[in-house]
């Protein structure tokens, strides 16, 4: 499993309605992967909250934090009341650091 589908695996068991954001440019070639506000991969809502979720492995949360961090669109994301979370995943094992 991809560490997408382990955090939506573990979305959905806690009963949240999950979509994934980030999606595969073709152009300009060889193309590049695109993450919603440049850092989110997953949206997952359920009553009363909306959550960001950056996925990873364990060993990049780090930098997938710093990244968000450094984001023109994070400030606007947490006005929103969006939480932000990265998760880290080693094995079935999961880091997740709440950056909101």
């Amino acid at each position: 499993m991809t560490p997408t589908q382990r955090s939506l695996a573990h979305l959905r068991a806690a009963g949240y309605h999950c979509e994934i954001v980030e999606h595969f440019v073709r152009f300009p070639p060889p193309g590049h992967r695109k993450d919603l506000w440049g850092w989110c991969d997953i949206i997952a809502v359920r009553p009363g909250e909306v959550l960001a979720v950056q996925t990873t492995s364990k060993g990049n949360v780090s930098a997938r934090a710093r990244k968000i961090a450094d984001s023109d669109t994070v400030g606007k994301v947490r006005e929103a009341g969006v939480r932000i979370v990265v998760h880290g995943w080693h094995g079935k094992t999961l880091v997740e650091r709440d950056l909101s």
